[in-house]
């Protein structure tokens, strides 16, 4: 339960508010802290198209000291904050908190330190308690920066303020009498960053955002895990005016936003409420594992006309996207660094930001800033001013229009494919699409997880229909799937969904029989998406896969063609009114288990069919094999430019056969076709017949 002070629920009660409009406050039905609320996870992003962060950092100082929030003056100085260090000055005094000054660009930087410990702001919480810095903005060429209080033990934020600076951070001022924010309520402050002396704000106004009860996962449970994100705004000549604080509180009906003064009114901007690495080997996570919604940082990337949002967990990078400061946020990427020890290769970090001076020009490129404590159990420390590359491409609808080419491998670093998975336990994935079958890479993380994935995301969709997985290495402890692997797709939302007819080709085991340096082709319906995944079940005792090379293809091929898929949408249509199946394991199979089948003792034409991608002015052989009953007549393979009633380009009979037969038509696909379908069925006369058929073909030339 929120701990309520009464001069907290006093003030509230004293507030007088003025009209409601998207731009005023409203007045308060009742006093008090606002509850506890939940709500929906923040959905996947379909604006960006793909990002990747580095595994380590790029970009390093001389300095001491972790968190960092940082603004950018309008003299094209960089201010920045750090708690429990020397700052830039590593011949100076350490302190729970300092604020330096930094030159230059990346990779060269320098600073010094300018202000320390007593001169910059007040513990207002007693013993246990030191300060942190959490939040800096630049308005012009004065600095705000918030303050919070912090447990010694890193588990609850009960006060924060923020203290005003107008000579270059050389000295500051604040309400020395009391805390602008007190009772765990909007404690972790931070701001939005507009860049070179916030001159790309669209108002007058500075956006806060606030975490209540603590900067992170409260791993003791002490106060309950910040999994709400809230926002505030002020006039930038108020900000130390707590009384002109307005909290967002909801849209109206024409989705414009709604403020308040009354701190207990505020509404979360945004919800996150996964927990990752809920179970590990090593037991290094809270009991219910990591909370997402952490001290970060929001950066407005005006080139993209978007809002960043970076936050992190002990293992994990998490970074969002909205188009106002309000929302609607969106989930774009989850970078897994997996569980501890950590190598020098492959690390993440906490308090991530992003700083606008290193931002790119097209805004497609960023730098992050976050750091590893000596005091944790990592197997490496990062305690200065720290900086990796992230990089973004925007998603771009319009489909590629790749045409169907069995030798092109949609994978490869020159298509745009960014490799994605749960985790790397090297910290790369360019395994995957290095086309060096000796290379490989797995996800042994330390989580007791229940899923595994490898795959590609591209900036536009692009057609597929096969994936041909490559494992990797082999051990007692893991490195294959438990059972058949499948194929995700992603679609217009963002989300993976199942693709459809999906069949693995040899028969995948589901145990270490999988074998190293094996490849399986997974097949499946024909899509356009901008994302392609394998995923499935982790084997062995410590749960992971291992992959060598993961191929993307889209081909002439019939999906299904052995009516061997198991679950999920077929990959085949039936036009008629009569019985029609699969037979599973009944023996009746020309290879593998399972084959299709038709029966009536009606009349009228009754087939199977399936759309195949092809070139124009290609030439193409289709096939089946088929057996049916002595007595049926009019079997026929036909090859179409679309559904029923269609112009024919080819067919060849399927007379009556008591053992399989094959049939086969050559044809040129049509100008402008860039799909045939191939269907096979009979003409019922009126007696009980069936028609078997299984291995239906399609192959070019």
């Amino acid at each position: 339960m929120r701990r309520t002070s009464l001069a907290a629920v006093t003030t509230a009660i004293m507030l007088t508010l003025v009209t409601t409009s998207a731009g005023a406050v409203e007045r308060p039905d009742s006093p008090g802290h606002a509850a506890s609320r939940t709500g929906d996870d923040a959905p996947p992003s379909t604006f960006i198209g793909t990002s990747s962060v580095e595994s380590h950092e790029s970009v390093t100082t001389k300095s001491d000291g972790d968190l960092w929030p940082s603004c950018w003056a309008a003299n094209d100085t960089l201010y920045s904050a750090n708690g429990d260090g020397k700052g830039f000055s590593t011949d100076g005094e350490f302190s729970d908190i300092a604020v330096s000054e930094i030159r230059g660009t990346v990779p060269s930087l320098s600073g010094t330190t300018i202000a320390r410990g007593d001169q910059i702001g007040s513990v207002w919480s007693g013993e246990g308690y030191n300060r942190k810095p959490t939040g800096m903005v630049c308005d012009g060429n004065t600095i705000y920066l918030a303050v919070q209080d912090l447990a010694l033990d890193f588990n609850d934020v009960p006060a924060a303020s923020i203290v005003k600076s107008v000579d270059g951070g050389r000295t500051w001022t604040w309400d020395r009498s009391k805390p602008m924010f007190s009772d765990h309520e909007f404690t972790t402050v931070w701001f939005a960053d507009f860049g070179r002396g916030k001159a790309a704000a669209p108002d007058g106004y500075v956006y806060a955002y606030g975490l209540d009860d603590n900067w992170r996962d409260s791993f003791d449970d002490t106060v309950p895990d910040p999994q709400d994100l809230f926002l505030a705004r002020v006039p930038k000549a108020k900000i130390q005016n707590r009384g002109a604080w307005q909290f967002y509180r909801g849209l109206d009906a024409k989705r414009n936003p709604l403020w308040s003064k009354r701190i207990g009114d505020k509404q979360p901007i945004m919800h996150d409420g996964r927990r990752l690495y809920e179970q590990t080997y090593s037991g290094s996570q809270p009991a219910r594992g990591f909370s997402v919604v952490s001290q970060g940082g929001v950066t407005y990337d005006a080139p993209l006309k978007r809002y960043l949002y970076a936050s992190w967990t002990e293992f994990t990078y998490e970074f969002y996207e909205s188009p106002t400061p309000w929302g609607p946020w969106k989930h774009f990427q989850s970078k897994d660094f997996g569980g501890y020890p950590w190598a020098p290769t492959k690390y993440g970090g906490y308090g991530t930001t992003m700083p606008s001076k290193f931002m790119s020009a097209d805004g497609r490129s960023l730098y992050v800033q976050s750091n590893v404590c000596p005091c944790a159990p990592a197997g490496t420390s990062v305690y200065h001013y720290s900086l990796r590359k992230l990089e973004l491409t925007p998603s771009d609808p319009t489909p590629l229009g790749n045409v169907p080419a069995a030798s092109t491998d949609l994978a490869l670093p020159a298509t745009g494919a960014v490799a994605v998975s749960k985790s790397s336990r090297s910290g790369t994935l360019s395994a995957l699409n290095d086309g060096d079958p000796a290379t490989a890479v797995d996800d042994l993380d330390d989580e007791v997880k229940s899923q595994s994935w490898w795959g590609y995301t591209w900036p536009s969709p692009r057609s597929v229909n096969r994936v041909q997985l490559t494992t990797g290495p082999v051990t007692e402890q893991g490195g294959w799937f438990t059972a058949r692997p499948r194929v995700q797709l992603k679609n217009d939302q963002g989300q993976w969904v199942d693709a459809a007819g999906q069949t693995i080709s040899p028969t995948y085991p589901g145990d270490a029989s999988a074998g190293a340096g094996k490849t399986y082709d997974l097949s499946f319906v024909p899509a356009t998406t901008s994302g392609v995944r394998v995923l499935g079940f982790p084997g062995g005792s410590r749960t992971f896969t291992s992959v060598a090379a993961l191929k993307v293809g889209y081909a002439t091929q019939v999906a299904d063609a052995g009516f061997e898929s198991l679950g999920g949408p077929s990959a085949w249509s039936f036009e008629g009114t009569t019985g029609h199946g699969v037979d599973r394991g009944l023996g009746f199979a020309h290879t593998g288990a399972n084959n299709g089948w038709i029966r009536t003792s009606g009349t009228g034409w009754s087939e199977y069919n399936q759309s195949v991608p092809v070139q124009p002015g290609h030439r193409y052989t289709f096939g089946v094999w088929t057996k049916s009953s002595a007595g049926m007549a009019g079997g026929r393979l036909e090859v179409r430019t679309g559904g029923l009633g269609t112009p024919v380009v080819g067919s060849a009979p399927a007379p009556a056969s008591g053992g399989y037969v094959q049939h086969q038509v050559t044809v040129t696909a049509p100008p402008g076709a860039t799909s045939l379908t191939v269907a096979v069925g009979f003409t019922g006369s009126g007696a009980d017949q069936f028609l078997q058929l299984d291995d239906v073909t399609a192959t070019e030339g």
